[in-house]
């Protein structure tokens, strides 16, 4: 591909990345125009490339897929003409899955494949935990894969099945998956949405006048004027013709454990987790973390812009001056070339600026959403004191991050994450700040709604990220080598 892929940033570096984005819309005309926006609404889960696939009764399957931002590629009126029909699902991406180093176009979602009774295309956000063992297995078995990504796997499970219709080989094949998923796929006719039975993905149904849609978040939603009708169930599969939603459970019900992180930082800050707004959660949050950890200072600032409810929530309680002390230059997206080493040395400094006469001779409290290698940290501590700051400290808005994730987050080798390596005090020395406090484990369940805390026999969330408590064995790292937390 001639495209460019977006270059990455030292500022993005130092942050989990946000697993993926699907999106899915039936019974609309032009249904491919609905999955773009949509798409553009859940760009911040994945901004390394995109895919839409849809269907049209006379003109059969037709797919794009590209490289880079969705307004980059999917706004061109001669791309979108080439995707008509009622019914479409799309998918952003960021690789967890698949070929690392430079992008791969086969690697991009949906995935689409000709069954024996009609085509189907899938889109997955998630990560299958023995997809290593599934290959193997399958290629000996004579599949023939064309990509990297473990989401594949099921569209091999699926040809194999021998099932009647293309959401009961969607079943079968799930039944065979470990690990998390929540899934979009279309036939010629229907569209299918799925979660795994942990549900620790995010996937909503809407509504768009006499048609019907599917999101990873309901922000998407309100871009098309879709209502939000519901959250799709942990283990539940919906499956939505002309004639309406049809809803099964086909797999064993186990207790949910939805992704905590996706209250700190995933989601949009205007999208619905079940009844609960992701803006109010990451305020209350905030005020959890300056009841646990007070301080005495003078302003209170954000490292824009997952830090900002926290710090809205921070200063409320604490009765400090919120301020904007920093400011993020809004046009310095993913795709910024950095031309030559002079300005890559400059860092943090392309995207994040300091509000020199604010920060001067102040005590400055600065709240972010988390702390992974600390090496943007340390550069934004750096930035305040230049500033003239005459102490910082820093307030975290969830716990350390001592343990990978394998449920679709890209998180680096838990040797390289700094919460793995030391302890908080460690941590503070290690960024030279005057205080870092992280918030509890169980301060956090309290700001999402558990009000005593965290359920240690029987927690809510997937939380495996801080507490190393993983729900479902992630085979394939173990048999690479890596070793669960000990049993307390």
């Amino acid at each position: 591909m001639s495209k460019q892929m977006p270059a990455s940033h030292p500022f993005d570096d130092d942050k989990l990345r946000e697993e993926c984005g699907i999106f899915g819309v039936i019974g609309v005309t032009d249904a491919a125009n609905f999955v773009a926006l949509g798409l553009h609404a859940l760009q911040h889960r994945g901004q390394e490339a995109g895919g839409i696939v849809c269907h049209h009764p006379e003109h059969g399957f037709n797919s794009a897929r590209r490289f880079g931002y969705v307004r980059d590629n999917f706004t061109k009126q001669s791309l979108m003409e080439t995707l008509p029909g009622p019914l479409s699902i799309g998918h952003v991406r960021y690789s967890t899955a698949g070929t690392k180093g430079p992008a791969q176009i086969r690697d991009v979602q949906p995935f689409f494949g000709e069954f024996s009774m009609g085509g189907a295309a899938i889109a997955h956000n998630g990560n299958i935990t023995n997809a290593d063992a599934l290959r193997k297995e399958l290629i000996e078995r004579g599949s023939i894969f064309q990509s990297g990504s473990d989401s594949e796997c099921i569209i091999h499970l699926m040809a194999r099945s021998l099932q009647r219709n293309i959401p009961e080989r969607m079943e079968d094949a799930l039944r065979r998956v470990e690990g998390a998923f929540s899934i979009v796929a279309m036939t010629r006719t229907k569209l299918i949405g799925v979660r795994d039975p942990l549900g620790v993905r995010p996937l909503v149904l809407g509504q768009l006048g006499d048609g019907w849609v599917l999101s990873s978040e309901t922000c998407a939603l309100d871009i098309i004027g879709a209502a939000y009708i519901r959250e799709i169930e942990p283990g539940e599969m919906v499956v939505i013709t002309d004639k309406g939603v049809e809803s099964h459970h086909p797999f064993r019900k186990v207790s949910s454990r939805f992704c905590i992180f996706e209250h700190v930082y995933f989601s949009r800050p205007d999208s619905i987790i079940g009844t609960q707004s992701v803006y109010e959660t990451r305020r209350q949050i905030g005020i959890e973390l300056a009841k646990e950890s007070p301080v005495d200072a003078d302003l209170v600032c954000p490292v824009p812009d997952s830090g900002t409810p926290a710090a809205i929530g921070f200063s409320h309680e604490s009765g400090i001056p919120y301020a904007m002390g920093i400011i993020r230059n809004q046009y310095m997206g993913r795709t910024f070339i950095e031309p030559t080493e002079q300005i890559r040395n400059m860092g943090v400094r392309l995207k994040l600026n300091v509000n020199r006469p604010l920060i001067k001779g102040k005590r400055v409290i600065l709240v972010d959403d988390s702390v992974v290698r600390g090496t943007t940290s340390r550069k934004i501590k750096e930035m305040i004191l230049d500033a003239g700051a005459s102490e910082v400290h820093f307030r975290i808005a969830s716990p350390p991050t001592a343990w990978p994730c394998f449920y679709g987050v890209d998180t680096p080798n838990r040797e390289k994450l700094l919460a793995a390596t030391m302890t908080e005090e460690e941590m503070r020395e290690h960024l030279q700040v005057d205080s870092l406090k992280f918030i509890s484990l169980d301060g956090l369940y309290r700001a999402v709604g558990q009000a005593k805390g965290r359920n240690a026999k029987c927690p809510q969330y997937c939380d495996a990220c801080f507490s190393g408590e993983y729900p479902v064995a992630p085979s394939d790292q173990i048999e690479k080598g890596f070793e669960l937390k000990a049993a307390e």
